[in-house]
């Protein structure tokens, strides 16, 4: 725990009805630079639960007004925040840079991703919320409308500490709502940075609110807190499932999406080097920390020694280090606590028989003994009851497993408890079909790596990795709003 001192690194303050604000336990945390522990990125506040009470009782007075603007003019205000988060791109793409690993290119397509996501949303206040239905009375008129939810809580993770708040908080404006929103602690240097675009782009006070803290304080406080009417997170599936129960246990509305453990399957008469090149980019991109993120590598037996070998002198090729170094391919683990977990499955696949192929270490050579920084990692022999073929790791660890048959590879892509993204790389279009059909998962992928989201389509997953809503696209109406019947009679 540490308080606030007089410091050259900056301290971000919670953004609570229009102002920036210190929090009430007068606490703050580190945020520590993953390639360099020693260097702290910035600091957050520690709030409590008055700084989210306030913050509630901000975003509910605000939503009186908010909910009366035309959609247009709510889209108006989602223009002028892509604008300024534009205008900032460089700034936020090197603040995400350093706060979580990833390299300024993947940071500053993240960013551009936040903007895009800004217009589509601003464009969605022109679009229909309704439609006209018979009624049998023929003198009176039927028709559906949509209303916002009210105040949303909005809980979001540290691997995309721009891009997954953005695409909660644009439609949840756009359709009405208004906000509190709590980032991962690990990632709100970047998340306030967010925050201060909406601010600078002149949205009313009150309409999003920004608070930082922990998940037990913060985050439970707003799964618990009854002035919030719905919650939409992202994280962990063992934390989804506590925001479902509180949620339930007082009738508000939940939005969860969780986990994954995605395969990409390899067939035998696939482009091997397009499969090749779209494995590494899924599973290894970001330091495999992405829900969508290739982990299970599933091939069949008459092309698996080729691919693996083609695999494996592109994966030894990989540079790794600090995300600012423009030869960086690949960047650290989020936390020590993350390296540690990702230590700690390669491990538990070593120790269940899995053959290791490549990596499995720290690194600590090179300058980056200071970071969090573990090898790619290669297993094989891998079968589809171990740890590592079960439970997601969100590091660089792809785990091979060789299979006769499609069949067979579409029995183990789906021996999971998630089913969140897939792919498949075939020629052959019965085995598209097959994979289209069978395989168990919100977002299948043909001839391209399973980590691909476009923001103008539906996403979320099936079994343990969604509660089965969707985020994204025009399938974010349906969370962020209710429909309302209204029948007049002349």
């Amino acid at each position: 725990m540490n308080t606030i001192i007089e410091t050259k690194v900056k301290t971000y303050k919670n953004y609570i009805n229009g102002e920036w604000i210190v929090a009430s336990t007068n606490q703050v945390d580190a945020s520590i630079n993953p390639a360099n522990k020693e260097e702290i990125v910035g600091y957050v506040q520690k709030s409590g639960k008055e700084d989210l009470d306030q913050a509630v009782a901000a975003a509910k007075e605000a939503q009186v007004s908010w909910r009366k603007l035309s959609g247009s003019a709510r889209g108006e205000y989602l223009y002028k925040i892509a604008n300024v988060v534009e205008r900032r791109i460089d700034e936020i793409a090197e603040s995400m840079t350093k706060e979580m690993g990833k390299t300024l290119p993947e940071s500053k397509g993240e960013t551009a991703r936040g903007i895009a996501i800004l217009r589509y949303y601003a464009g969605e206040g022109m679009r229909k919320i309704g439609d006209v239905i018979p009624s049998s009375d023929s003198e009176a008129l039927m028709f559906t409308s949509r209303v916002p939810l009210g105040v949303v809580g909005l809980i979001t993770p540290w691997n995309f500490p721009a891009a997954i708040p953005i695409w909660k908080i644009a439609p949840a404006l756009i359709y009405g709502n208004t906000v509190v929103f709590k980032p991962a602690q690990d990632a709100a240097v970047t998340a306030a940075k967010i925050a201060e675009c909406f601010e600078e782009a002149g949205l009313p006070a009150g309409v999003l609110n920004f608070v930082t803290g922990s998940g037990s304080v913060i985050g439970q406080g707003i799964i618990d807190h009854p002035g919030i009417n719905g919650i939409s997170f992202t994280g962990s599936d063992q934390v989804g499932k506590l925001v479902a129960q509180g949620a339930v246990a007082r009738g508000a509305k939940y939005q969860l999406e969780m986990g994954g453990k995605n395969p990409v399957i390899i067939a035998n008469d696939a482009d091997l080097d397009q499969a090749v090149e779209a494995t590494i980019n899924g599973g290894l991109r970001s330091t495999g920390q992405k829900c969508t993120a290739t982990s299970r590598v599933i091939v069949q037996s008459e092309v698996y020694e080729e691919f693996k070998a083609k695999l494996l002198e592109k994966v030894k090729e990989i540079k790794v280090g600090h995300g600012l170094q423009g030869e960086t391919w690949m960047g650290p683990c989020a936390s020590e606590n993350q390296l540690q977990t990702v230590l700690s499955y390669i491990e538990k696949g070593i120790a269940e028989g899995a053959t290791l192929l490549h990596g499995g270490k720290r690194i600590e050579a090179n300058g980056l003994e200071h970071g969090f920084f573990v090898e790619p990692t290669v297993f094989e022999n891998v079968n589809s009851k171990m740890s590592i073929a079960q439970e997601e790791i969100f590091g660089p660890v792809l785990a091979f497993i060789k299979v006769d048959t499609i069949e067979q590879a579409l029995e183990i892509a789906n021996d999971v408890q998630y089913g969140l993204s897939a792919s498949i790389f075939t020629k052959d279009i019965g085995n598209m079909l097959s994979f289209i059909n069978e395989m168990d998962a919100g977002l299948v992928r043909i001839n391209a790596e399973s980590a691909g989201v476009e923001l103008q389509a539906p996403f979320g997953g099936m079994k343990q990795s969604s509660s089965g809503s969707r985020e994204q696209g025009q399938a974010a109406i349906e969370f962020f709003t209710a429909i309302k019947t209204v029948f007049v009679k002349a």
